[in-house]
């Protein structure tokens, strides 16, 4: 990225989204982060944090720039149960942070990222499983799914202007997940189904996230890219 730029980083205080915000930092932007907690931001070059609840609200409009280079919503949520026991109000609830959050979030900045200098970047995120069916994942990935419509639907609508891509990862090492990850046995089973024999590191899709920000990003759009190990699209038969 050539130049210091501003950025809005939705739950960017932890796992993925503190690793986008991490690199963007070290590269000498601005980054206005928007989350629940501040986490470990605290003493981070050119980063400032709004708190606020995704599920309620969107930042407020005083806290966002009048122009603004791009924007990532990162966060999520991994609600694996069998769908008998899912509730109505278990997809409502999937669907307020997964979906309608991002809505809120891209309502707030639209006006700040129509008056980029050049062409700004949505990054928003999806899940391998919208793409690869797998049991216990109904409500995560409906939720998903609604977010990769908006994502080409979004991504046509604002061009040539505003590019808007989504990432859909497989499992990765964060906090969100940590409870997938308890012990060496669960950490090494689920490396194993992955073609690549290892989960995703943070850095892993954060690198991702930051090239579809930059120049070196601008001639993609409305694209649903899969860092996952290879899991969306290999099987490896031995």
């Amino acid at each position: 990225m050539k130049g210091s730029h501003t950025y809005v980083v939705i739950g960017g205080s932890a796992g993925i989204g503190m690793e986008i915000t991490r690199r963007l930092s070290a590269e000498g932007h601005e980054v206005i982060v928007g989350s629940r907690t501040a986490g470990e931001l605290e003493g981070m070059t050119g980063v400032t944090h709004i708190p606020v609840d995704v599920t309620e609200s969107a930042l407020p409009a005083d806290s966002i720039p009048k122009k603004l280079d791009g924007m990532v919503y990162c966060p999520g949520s991994i609600n694996l149960r069998p769908f008998r026991g899912l509730k109505p109000e278990a997809f409502l609830a999937d669907y307020q942070v997964n979906f309608l959050g991002a809505v809120r979030s891209i309502h707030a900045c639209l006006t700040a990222l129509k008056k980029a200098d050049g062409r700004a970047g949505i990054v928003l995120f999806s899940t391998v499983a919208v793409q690869t069916g797998m049991p216990f994942h109904t409500s995560i990935a409906s939720a998903k799914g609604a977010v990769e419509g908006l994502t080409r639907s979004l991504a046509a609508e604002l061009a040539p202007k505003i590019r808007v891509n989504a990432i859909a990862p497989s499992l990765t090492d964060t906090p969100l997940a940590a409870s997938l990850l308890t012990g060496e046995d669960k950490r090494k089973a689920a490396a194993n189904r992955h073609p690549l024999q290892r989960i995703g590191h943070p850095r892993d899709i954060a690198a991702t996230a930051c090239h579809l920000l930059s120049s070196d990003g601008a001639w993609i759009t409305g694209q649903i890219l899969h860092v996952d190990g290879g899991m969306g699209a290999l099987r490896t038969f031995k």
